[in-house]
């Protein structure tokens, strides 16, 4: 994207244009780091989506995004649509996954989301269910912020 076009889309949409922004860039980051538009605005990819996450996904969307990435990268033979948001995801009265799963869990994170988990203590208690990696993501995200 060059700096033409961003002027255009600043201009046609005003500064909320980051959003807009931030999402057409987000799947291809090494494209542009920074784009400087007139009135002094510097768009900077990863800032913004940090600040602007919510007008990317819904919190609600987030746990699907969740449940899908577990299904897919831990071969689930389940559905997204059958993992609760509270349902324990080791042990036998959840979904039963082990030690293995949860290195390959950490490593789906950190691709999928950009979220790492940096010890077995922080993985015990944010790989819980869905809902407690929904909110360690919202976290960690609004940590770098």
């Amino acid at each position: 994207m060059t700096s033409q076009e961003c002027f255009g889309i600043v201009n046609a949409f005003g500064v909320g244009a980051r959003g807009v922004l931030a999402s057409l860039l987000r799947a291809d980051a090494k494209l542009v780091r920074k784009i400087t538009c007139r009135h002094g605005y510097r768009f900077d990819p990863a800032h913004d989506l940090r600040q602007n996450r919510g007008s990317f996904m819904s919190e609600h969307d987030l746990r699907v995004q969740i449940k899908e990435m577990l299904v897919k990268n831990l071969m689930l033979q389940v559905t997204p649509e059958q993992i609760g948001d509270d349902l324990p995801l080791f042990g036998p009265e959840g979904l039963g996954l082990d030690s293995i799963d949860a290195l390959e869990l950490v490593v789906s994170m950190e691709k999928t989301f950009g979220v790492g988990v940096p010890s077995s203590d922080v993985a015990g208690k944010a790989l819980r269910t869905v809902n407690t990696i929904h909110d360690y993501i919202l976290e960690k995200r609004g940590a770098t912020a």
